[in-house]
């Protein structure tokens, strides 16, 4: 069990608990005061494996909880999803200091989340994260929102949550895909902070990994950890330092939204999109060949993509990419890599390397 501190101001500071029990978390909210009725937020398949636990240790701790469901899946981080929770938030009663758990992966972390951040001008929050995805990623940070039919994560807000609490037992019943998609973040933290990360997905593959939970615990505490850092110094990206955190997103970001969010899980496209912010990194002179060779050869090891599995029209994927959040007065900001545990934000990068670096994944 590791906890790991997210610092930040005015009293937001809050703990990341690694390596805890579901039925535990009842027990860890007693001592913030919170309404009895609380509501946790899941969707269906998750909650048929972990909702009993759960639901079992908040009731012996004396909390009267309820469930409600959302659809499963990227294509109902909605609008319309959180309109149907905020009924769901009034039919349970819910008051001011009652707070909303999100179970699930992060999906159900960003909806749950924004319902929290917005509901009666603001819930308490818990994040109880499922996925190796979330865990890694989703669940900290206070990110929180939803998608359009235009772009990714366009509505939102920032609201930090009270605690975050996994259960790595969970992972073992993760299908190997959503495995990789979560690998594909972690990779992410070692490309920008810690090249040690890689050197341990470099001696590893995945049935490996999954009997031996002290390199889970490694490699999510590690991971974790750098997003931890990063956010308490820039909690709302208003200093340029998290920004890091985006590697390969913009690029991933566009193929989540040109195919429907159908096609890639969210690790897949980001991957994809690592590789084209390496081949950028390559054309501006502070990525090597050979360093952008040693991740595709990581990535592809993971069984994780490194081009797009069929066409994608060029022009629509930088049409997404100009609704991104990270565009400023008009010019495209990237993330490139600078080594293995370094990496810089770029603006003003001319159109025909943009062009060189989509058509490394199979866009041109």
């Amino acid at each position: 069990m590791k906890t790991i501190p997210v610092r930040l101001s005015n009293q937001k500071s809050y703990p990341i608990h690694i390596g805890m029990s579901l039925g535990g978390l009842g027990k860890a909210l007693r001592p913030f005061q919170f309404s009895r009725s609380l509501l946790v937020i899941s969707a269906p398949p998750i909650a048929r494996r972990y909702a009993r636990p759960l639901l079992a240790g908040m009731k012996s701790a004396g909390f009267h909880a309820q469930l409600a469901l959302m659809p499963d899946g990227e294509e109902f981080k909605t609008v319309r999803t959180v309109e149907a929770l905020y009924r769901q938030c009034l039919k349970s009663g819910l008051d001011r200091r009652s707070a909303i758990v999100a179970l699930g992966g992060g999906v159900v972390g960003d909806v749950a989340g924004f319902v929290a951040a917005s509901y009666m001008r603001g819930l308490p929050f818990i994040q109880c994260p499922t996925t190796l995805l979330s865990m890694v990623d989703a669940s900290v940070g206070g990110k929180v929102g939803v998608d359009l039919p235009e772009g990714k994560n366009l509505v939102g807000a920032f609201w930090q949550p009270r605690l975050v609490w996994m259960d790595l037992s969970v992972l073992q019943t993760l299908p190997d895909r959503e495995w990789r998609t979560g690998l594909a973040e972690v990779v992410k933290y070692g490309l920008i902070a810690d090249e040690r990360i890689i050197r341990v997905l470099e001696k590893i593959d995945l049935s490996g990994l999954r009997r031996n939970p002290a390199v889970i615990e490694k490699i999510v505490s590690r991971s974790a950890g750098i997003k931890a850092d990063v956010v308490s110094r820039d909690e709302k990206e208003t200093r340029g330092l998290r920004e890091v955190l985006n590697m390969g997103h913009t690029f991933g970001h566009a193929i989540e939204a040109v195919t429907g969010y159908k096609t890639y899980t969210h690790g897949e496209a980001i991957s994809i999109g690592m590789c084209a912010a390496g081949r950028l990194g390559v054309a501006l002179h502070s990525f090597g060949n050979g360093d952008l060779e040693r991740l595709k050869t990581l990535l592809s090891r993971w069984g994780l993509e490194t081009r797009v599995r069929k066409a994608l029209p060029r022009a629509q994927i930088i049409r997404a990419m100009a609704r991104d959040k990270k565009v400023l007065s008009g010019q495209f900001r990237f993330v490139v890599p600078e080594g293995w545990g370094r990496v810089r934000v770029v603006k003003g990068v001319p159109q025909t390397l943009v062009r060189q670096a989509l058509s490394e994944v199979g866009i041109s």
